[in-house]
């Protein structure tokens, strides 16, 4: 998993009241758990959002006034209409202890079923998987280059070491649609499909 450093400062007060007067001075509201005590503290808008606001998944290292956690988002509020950043949950990472997340899927190559004028349909943008953080890759990577119309890659096709796929096995991540315009595929190329 890619790592992001993000400093933050302990909050002494934690209420309603607090919580409003941190946002007014261009902070955010956190709370770190998952081992030992809960610690509640907030960092500046601008550092959590260039975390928050990307498609890759980051394992946050976190330095709250000396004390150094490891630690990814476990839960984000957002305004409702203006969709700032109200409150972040950070969970404590532990090597020994396996984490869920959901990581982002990204697709590679060129498929031959697009080339012939198919339809690329990718039904999951993330998958939700659980192993150890250390196992955890940054991302899903699928070669669709053998893809052919008609046919797909499911999560049973794909195999991470360490890592437990939580989405039913035989979902469709991505596959090849028969669309107007596309030739029909040969003989040779209904072969087993490949992720």
């Amino acid at each position: 998993m890619k790592t992001a450093q993000l400093s933050g400062s302990i909050r002494t007060n934690v209420g309603k009241k607090d919580a409003a007067a941190v946002r007014n001075a261009g902070m955010v509201p956190c709370v770190l758990y998952g081992l030992g005590e809960q610690t509640h503290f907030s960092v500046k808008r601008n550092d959590i959002e260039k975390i928050v606001f990307s498609p890759d998944v980051y394992q946050v290292e976190l330095d709250i006034e000396g004390k150094k956690a490891s630690a990814i988002i476990r839960e984000l509020q957002q305004h409702p209409m203006k969709d700032t950043i109200q409150h972040v949950d950070f969970l404590e990472l532990s090597d020994k202890k396996p984490v869920r997340i959901g990581l982002p899927v990204k697709l590679t190559g060129s498929s031959k079923g697009v080339m012939a004028g198919g339809r690329l349909m990718q039904v999951f943008r993330r998958l939700n998987v659980v192993g150890l953080p250390q196992d955890l890759p940054n991302d899903i990577t699928l070669d669709i280059s053998n893809l052919k119309i008609g046919k797909s890659i499911r999560v049973s096709a794909i195999n991470i070491p360490g890592v437990t796929f939580l989405d039913p096995a035989n979902a469709v991540v991505v596959s090849v649609k028969m669309a107007r315009g596309a030739t029909k595929p040969t003989d040779d190329d209904d072969d087993e499909e490949e992720a």
